[in-house]
């Protein structure tokens, strides 16, 4: 079976039969199932009785947080969503993306609200470039057609998940491309005028069958996404950057202020763009102060941070 719902005190699971509820193991609860999990369950007692091994883990540390939250298993491909009008942040989005490459999913952005503005070419041109490789897809959510724009990565044995600020069409798209019914739909909700900002229809992580023969999984609207734990995924998204970090004179460079950096050096004769390396300075000095290390005499080790930074 697969995780297709975890709550505070249950879980469901999608099988060959059809959804079922799950009964949990004893000292286990619903923090060590995500979402998208494939399991092994005793059909006499429906309780799980192996967790099989994920291919891919999609996490987030929350404030004060002491283990990571998890967001979804087994995704092969993130959909971070925003739209065409203000709600569109390219911070945001770098975030999102190094995200998707730590965790080894294939990050595609969807920009929604695209019969709303006459051209759709100024805000691709915000996020094209975020990311070498970088996939971006602009549609109305609602729209029939919306689904085939997104059919390769919705194919027969492929998952996909939806992550983006509330108000961006999620739930929209997720109607879109599972084609439910009136009365089994996701509820949709409008956005503020005033701020482009919408409010949570979502409000929990789930797994539904699109038609085309995957899988997608809604998550709710994430306010606040900390950077941490994050190795090659930043590199992934700032690869101008990490790609002259070796040929700065000091090794621990931290392309602010020391003599000889070939980062601020590019930056200097128009080669790199300062408010991207400012956008890096922030998440790196974010990532390095919410990742946990561990210090102290072997057999003795305590974890620790440096504390919360945003």
């Amino acid at each position: 079976m697969r995780i297709a719902t975890v709550h505070r005190a249950r879980a469901t699971a999608e099988s060959q039969f059809g959804p079922v509820n799950l009964s949990l193991p004893k000292r286990s609860s619903t923090a060590d199932y995500a979402v998208g999990d494939w399991i092994l369950v005793d059909m006499s007692t429906r309780i799980p009785v192996r967790r099989l091994e994920r291919k891919t883990t999609l996490q987030r540390r929350t404030e004060g947080g002491q283990a990571p939250q998890l967001i979804a298993a087994n995704v092969d491909t993130l959909f971070i969503v925003s739209s065409c009008n203000d709600d569109l942040n390219v911070a945001r989005l770098e975030r999102y993306l190094a995200l998707a490459n730590e965790a080894g999913t294939t990050p595609v952005i969807i920009l929604t609200k695209a019969d709303q503005v006459e051209d759709t070419g100024p805000w691709r041109d915000q996020v094209s470039g975020l990311q070498r490789g970088l996939e971006v897809v602009t549609l109305d959510a609602t729209a029939p057609d919306a689904a085939l724009a997104l059919a390769q990565w919705c194919a027969i044995g492929q998952t996909v998940a939806l992550v983006g600020s509330s108000g961006v069409g999620k739930s929209s798209l997720l109607n879109t491309l599972s084609q439910k019914a009136t009365d089994e739909a996701q509820l949709t909700g409008s956005i503020r005028e005033s701020d482009a900002k919408g409010r949570h229809t979502t409000t929990s992580r789930s797994l539904h069958r699109i038609a085309g023969g995957g899988w997608v999984i809604d998550t709710p609207g994430i306010r606040t996404l900390h950077a941490s734990d994050l190795s090659v995924g930043l590199d992934q998204v700032f690869a101008e950057i990490a790609e002259l970090a070796p040929d700065c004179r000091f090794r621990d460079c931290t392309h602010n202020h020391e003599p000889g950096c070939a980062v601020r050096a590019a930056v200097s004769v128009g080669r790199l763009d300062p408010d991207r390396l400012e956008r890096w300075r922030k998440l790196a000095d974010e990532n390095r102060a919410n990742t946990p290390v561990q210090s102290g005499p072997r057999g003795n080790k305590q974890t620790k941070t440096n504390g919360k930074r945003s």
